[in-house]
Parts: C-alpha cells; sequence; structure tokens
C-alpha cells in the first residue's frame, strides 16, 4: 500500500467521470480540517493477515491527532504505483478502514469509489501537511 497524507484546510470533490460500471451516483461535497489519505492498494495488500489495512487506519489516526481533528478522507488514488488490486477487494479494504475509523470516534469520509474527481485542495504548507508512507 502506499499513501500520500494530506492536512487539509479545505477538501472538496466533484465527481466527473465514472470509471466503475456499478458505481453507485456520486455528488459533489467538500470537508474543512480534514486529514486526506490519497490510497493506493496493491494486490499484497488485500490478501488475508496483510496488516496495510491497520496501518492505513492507525497512521490515519496518529496524523489526525498531530492536527487535533477527528475528520478522515479517504480518497482511491491509484496512481502511485504499477500493480493495482482488484477494484472490488481495494473498494472493501476502503470500506473496513473507514468503518474501523467512524468505530474509533472519527468522521471518516469516503471519495467517490469508481470515478474520476475534480479536487479542490487548500492545504498548509507545513512538514505534516503531506506525508508518504508505503506499506
Amino acid at each position: 500500500m502506499r499513501i500520500l497524507f494530506w492536512y487539509c484546510d479545505r477538501f472538496a470533490w466533484h465527481p466527473t467521470l465514472k470509471t466503475l460500471e456499478n458505481a453507485p451516483d456520486a455528488a459533489p461535497m467538500s470537508c474543512e480540517r480534514s486529514v486526506v489519505a490519497f490510497i493506493h492498494v496493491e494486490p499484497a495488500d488485500v490478501a488475508e493477515g496483510h496488516p496495510a489495512e491497520t496501518k492505513l487506519v492507525k497512521n490515519a489516526k496518529w496524523l489526525a491527532r498531530k492536527w487535533e481533528t477527528r475528520q478522515v478522507v479517504l480518497h482511491s488514488f491509484t496512481h502511485l504505483g504499477e500493480e493495482k488490486a482488484d477494484p472490488a477487494a481495494a473498494g472493501a479494504l476502503i470500506d473496513r478502514a473507514q468503518q474501523r475509523l467512524e468505530t474509533a470516534g472519527y468522521t471518516a469520509i469516503k471519495t467517490p469509489y469508481g470515478y474520476f474527481n475534480d479536487l479542490s485542495i487548500e492545504a498548509p504548507g507545513h512538514p505534516l501537511a503531506r506525508i508518504y508512507k508505503e506499506f
């Protein structure tokens, strides 16, 4: 798994191009004061017992605490590596991470899965505003 975390003062998206036929209809949305995880799920990440999901959740919570926010946005971003997990398996992993964050008391929002989105990002120039992790 490869993740590019951003802390954003404002993060917004507008679904523009459906890439998965079975993706449900999606609407634009925006969030303020959020940790945004750009997530690239690789084939090994969806194998039973792989720690990628747990590491995603732990790192998102750690960064949210640093920024004193309880809001995390999970954004599928399959552009951080060559190998990509099966879309259904990757989507399920992101869904589980969302549920785990919500169970831990965070507001976890998932951008529309199966879409390319127009993005609007407002982020401070701070060392903890952009963090890359590879598991």
